[in-house]
Parts: structure tokens; C-alpha cells; sequence
């Protein structure tokens, strides 16, 4: 499926990673509403795409990620315009967040603002040794406005949040790791192909059982314990009607590789 008509975002299909590269490098990135339409345009079409097995998410440039918002069109809102763009912003990411096969968001260097935000809605986040990730929204006078919030008091807890957003301190790689924000931190250099591969290894794995395993992690963590068991209950129930369950017991029995369809 083409991925046609963008300016701001590019695509390659890398043997079932689709790699897409947010791309003003002149800009560090910076997220205008053009760059955010692209990118749920791009997410869209990749839902459907049988060729897409899993999706890396990165940054053109050697410095940035996406370091933020575009400032010039930030502060020309009104009440009634701010809250629409706050949105659309959060519908998009709400798109790779939940989306049915894997993304690996590769911070390769300044993921600020709605950067930040992107990243908290991949699935998996590595960085590079020289990232460093923040909200520093207060200091124009606003928070974040993607799901920074709220994303970021799930994955690290209140407490840290508050400091990371309050104090609108960058996060340098190694505390990101440490606090849980990132999942791993590699050299510049071995990023995107420890991006790639890990995406490769996901993709090789049962890709219903994938689907299920992302939506069972993302609904259930906002449900009640029992609540989110009986949803674990109810997928994997599901899943052994598929062929794909068959195939991978059988593979595992007779000790060869499995070969799933995806059905």
C-alpha cells in the first residue's frame, strides 16, 4: 500500500517493519498540524496493510526525535481552538497507541512537548545515549495537551510525573531507563538496529496473539484486576480457535520453526 502525498513524514517497508521517520530536520521536528495529520494518515493506512508487521517510529536528523510543538502556530490559539487541536492531537496518538501490531518508538535525540507524547504513545520506546525527553510546556504557560498527562502518570507514577511535568526538566537517557519512562538505551550508532531487530523478532511471533497481548496490556491496565483477568480470559480463549494457535503448538511439538498466517 503506498504511503503517498506526505511532506513532513517518510516511509519505508523494511522487510514487515514499516520504518516512518517524522522528517523537518530543519526544525528539529517540530510538530505543526500538517505533520500530526501525516502521521495519522500513515497509521491509518498501516492498520490495514498486510505488509506491515510492525511499525519503528523515529526522528529525521541526528538531533531530535520531534522537540515539540510548532510555537508559531501554538500561539495564535484561542480557548475554543486550543482545546480542538488538544483533540486531534490525542485522537492521533490514541491511533498508535492503539494500534494492532506492534510500534517501537527509536528516540534518537530531543523528544520534548508533543515529541515526548508521541513516544509515551508507542508501545516500546529505545534511545539513543544523547536522547533526552520532557514536558516543558509550564513554561509557556500550558501542559501538555497529547495524553502527556495522563500517559506519563501511568508509566512512572504521580509523584515522578508532577516533577517531570512541574519542573519542566529534561529527562537524560540513562534516569528515562531507570525510572521506566524508556525500555532501553543503546548508542547512537546501534539505535535503529536494535530498533529493527526487535521489531523483527515481534513481528515473527504469532501476529493475532500479538493484536491480543497489546490489547489485552492496554485495556486491561485501565480496568479493575478481575475485570482486566476476565478480558485475558476472553482472548485467550479466543485465540485457540485460530489457525495461527494450532500451528504454533504443532511447530513447538515437532521442533521446527512455525509459520503463521496471521488468522
Amino acid at each position: 500500500m503506498p504511503y503517498d502525498n506526505l511532506e513532513n513524514v517518510k516511509t519505508e517497508n523494511r522487510d514487515g517493519v514499516l520504518v516512518v521517520t517524522i522528517d523537518r530536520p530543519k526544525v528539529l521536528n517540530a510538530l505543526n498540524a500538517q505533520t500530526v495529520r501525516e502521521i495519522g494518515r500513515v497509521f491509518d493506512e498501516a492498520r490495514d496493510d498486510a505488509s506491515v508487521r510492525a511499525v519503528v517510529l523515529t526522528g529525521g536528523g541526528e538531533k531530535a526525535f520531534v522537540a515539540g510543538a510548532d510555537i508559531n502556530e501554538l500561539a495564535k490559539m484561542d480557548p475554543i481552538s486550543g482545546k480542538r487541536t488538544s483533540e486531534i492531537g490525542q485522537d492521533i496518538l490514541l491511533k498508535i497507541e492503539r494500534f494492532p501490531k506492534i510500534v517501537i518508538a527509536a528516540v534518537n535525540g530531543f523528544a520534548l512537548g508533543g515529541g515526548c507524547e508521541i513516544a509515551l504513545a508507542c508501545h516500546i520506546r529505545i534511545a539513543s545515549e544523547k536522547a533526552q525527553l520532557g514536558l516543558p510546556e509550564v513554561t509557556l504557560g500550558i501542559i501538555p495537551g497529547y495524553g502527556g498527562t495522563q500517559r506519563l502518570a501511568r508509566l512512572v507514577g504521580k509523584g515522578k510525573a508532577l516533577e517531570i511535568i512541574c519542573t519542566a526538566d529534561r529527562v537524560p537517557a540513562a534516569e528515562a531507563e531507570r525510572i521506566g519512562l524508556v525500555n532501553k538505551v543503546v548508542p547512537p550508532d546501534q539505535l535503529m538496529s536494535t530498533a529493527e531487530e526487535m521489531a523483527r523478532k515481534i513481528a515473527s511471533r504469532g501476529p493475532v496473539a500479538v493484536r491480543c497481548a497489546i490489547e489485552a496490556v492496554m485495556n486491561g491496565s485501565e480496568m479493575p484486576f478481575e475485570e482486566g483477568q476476565f478480558l485475558e480470559a476472553t482472548l485467550f480463549g479466543l485465540l485457540c480457535s485460530t489457525e495461527d494457535m494450532k500451528e504454533g503448538m504443532n511447530a513447538f511439538l515437532e521442533k521446527r520453526a512455525a509459520n503463521f498466517k496471521g488468522k
